[in-house]
């Protein structure tokens, strides 16, 4: 391999660097947003939505008969 090779990518690499597009951004992609750091939300709020789903379903259980 020669010198320039080994420290240059290729032009095809440049050229789907280039074309590439933010996943975050893409249309069919409907809840994954890329948020500026510092305003992510907590990690406590899908662990919290599963006790209470959780508490939801056994509560309702309760109701049924037998």
């Amino acid at each position: 391999m020669t010198e320039a090779s080994d420290k240059s990518p290729s032009a095809g690499a440049r050229a789907v660097v280039a074309d590439a597009q933010d996943p975050a951004r893409r249309p069919d992609v409907l809840f994954r947003v890329r948020r500026p750091v510092g305003t992510e939300p907590s990690v406590w709020w899908p662990i919290g939505a599963f006790i209470v789903v959780s508490a939801g379903i056994l509560a309702g259980l309760n109701w049924l008969p037998g």
